[in-house]
């Protein structure tokens, strides 16, 4: 047996103990019979564990459990080198992450185009209003790329195929279409349809034009134009569309089949902009708007795409830097603007007639009394009273 079991009672110091010869060894009282009937007589049963051999040899090591003498067990988040180590990495990396998400989110604000100014108005609501709009701007687009959307040629007057209203409160977000031949005044131009607003005054008076018509103060603009749609488009790889029946337009140059389909830019202008393949036109086409924006949002604000660096920063990029805003808007309010649109409630502008004959042409004539009433709900933050919005339908 080995020596090193000698003294691993040795008791710590100031115990008052004093070991003994009778101890140290057999025949004079160590484990033999007459000294271990004396040292269970006396009752002075070492105190101490015994020693424990280190690999190696060596030195034993004592295991100290009362605060004595010996070796200190540390575990790796106290005191001590390790634990200084771990620290310093940890806080490195989170200040290095720190340090990208903040530069990543003022390179991405840096590049949104703030060109809209907002008028202003003595109009208060509650909550916060984002007037959404899709231009027919071509700006560019080559004429390769313009026969290929099938967008024409026209650089003059710039209209909207697409207005829209987003209401952010301390309910579920609204969204609501608003048609583009609305019949409504525009501010120093008479009574028109609305989207002639965009080309008599550019956004600043679109905006002007819906806060006359609907009494709610409008807190942001965001807008976008053909080649926009499409490079965000793709630059997400496409976007989850499903159809009842199949569409075929030649003006806007949508052929999909029944079924669900992975839009790319093209496909995704194309579906947005068809409204010949149904009977109420444009206000069927309204719908698939407000369908695929959901949809765009949702799979821009997946788990796939804001995870995934090589994905997440080239669309943060072109989305910023294809849209217009308001010179107050920020990629914050952006976000939550996004996040709005995954799951809104929605519906369009309550109509009268959907053919109302004006000197415009062909107008859309709201309902007021029911008009009113959404808008007075939005107004003060409320919840839409039942039967004022019939959701959205994909044609």
């Amino acid at each position: 047996m080995s020596d090193d079991w000698h003294g691993w009672y040795q008791n710590k110091p100031g115990s008052g103990y004093q070991p003994t010869e009778t101890y140290q060894g057999g025949a004079a009282g160590g484990y033999g019979e007459a000294g271990g009937a004396a040292a269970d007589r006396a009752g002075a049963w070492p105190t101490q564990p015994p020693t424990r051999s280190t690999p190696g040899g060596g030195e034993p090591e004592r295991w100290d459990l009362g605060g004595g003498g010996g070796r200190r067990w540390r575990f790796w988040g106290q005191p001590g080198r390790r634990g200084r180590r771990i620290a310093l990495i940890i806080g490195t990396v989170v200040a290095v992450l720190v340090a990208g998400v903040a530069g990543t989110y003022f390179w991405l604000n840096g590049k949104l185009n703030q060109n809209v100014t907002l008028p202003t108005t003595s109009l208060t609501s509650a909550g916060t209003n984002w007037l959404i709009t899709g231009s027919d701007s071509r700006a560019g687009l080559s004429r390769a790329e313009r026969d290929a959307l099938h967008v024409g040629s026209d650089q003059g007057t710039l209209n909207s195929d697409s207005i829209m209203l987003l209401h952010l409160g301390g309910g579920r977000p609204v969204l609501i279409s608003i048609p583009r031949d609305s019949y409504v005044e525009i501010p120093g131009h008479g009574w028109n349809k609305m989207n002639a607003a965009l080309a008599y005054g550019g956004a600043s008076l679109l905006i002007q034009t819906v806060e006359n018509a609907t009494g709610l103060k409008i807190d942001h603009y965001m807008g976008i134009g053909f080649g926009g749609l499409v490079a965000v488009v793709n630059q997400i790889g496409g976007v989850p569309v499903c159809l009842k029946t199949g569409i075929h337009d030649s003006y806007s140059g949508v052929n999909l089949s029944a079924g669900c389909h992975n839009l790319n830019g093209d496909q995704a202008l194309a579906f947005v902009r068809d409204r010949h393949s149904f009977a109420t036109e444009d206000l069927q086409r309204i719908q698939d708007q407000r369908a695929f924006l959901s949809a765009l949002l949702k799979k821009a604000t997946s788990p796939g795409v804001y995870l995934n660096p090589f994905t997440a920063l080239p669309f943060g990029s072109t989305a910023a830097s294809s849209m217009s805003v308001d010179t107050g808007t920020s990629l914050l309010d952006l976000a939550h603007a996004a996040s709005g649109l995954r799951d809104p409630e929605t519906g369009t502008v309550p109509i009268a007639n959907s053919n109302y004959v004006t000197n415009a042409g062909d107008s859309v004539l709201w309902n007021k009394t029911q008009a009113t009433e959404l808008f007075k709900a939005l107004k003060n933050d409320s919840a839409v009273p039942k039967g004022l919005l019939g959701g959205t339908t994909i044609g």
